[in-house]
């Protein structure tokens, strides 16, 4: 199974899934309670200014409910490839 989340709205994911035909679930985390639980809200620095966000990370939970892999920071280019080739 496929779960992605981020902070924003349930209408924002709402959105977001449908302009890009998403074929799973997406997870409105708008106060950022599973972000924090995973330790991926972060200072963020951007131009000199900080602030709050989420670091964008990939989890393989194995089906005991246990994180098998992580992968920080990820960068769109390649991910999906890399993520398929670790389940492999």
């Amino acid at each position: 199974m496929i779960l992605g989340a981020s902070p924003d709205t349930v209408a924002a994911q709402a959105k977001f899934k449908a302009k890009y035909a998403l074929p799973f679930s997406l997870l409105a985390d708008a106060d950022h309670a599973l972000a924090e639980a995973y330790g991926v809200w972060k200072e963020k620095s951007m131009y000199g200014k900080t602030s709050m966000g989420v670091e964008r990370t990939t989890f393989i939970i194995d089906p005991s409910g246990r994180i098998a892999h992580v992968f920080p920071k990820v960068k769109v280019d390649g991910h999906a490839a890399e993520v398929l080739e670790r389940l492999g």
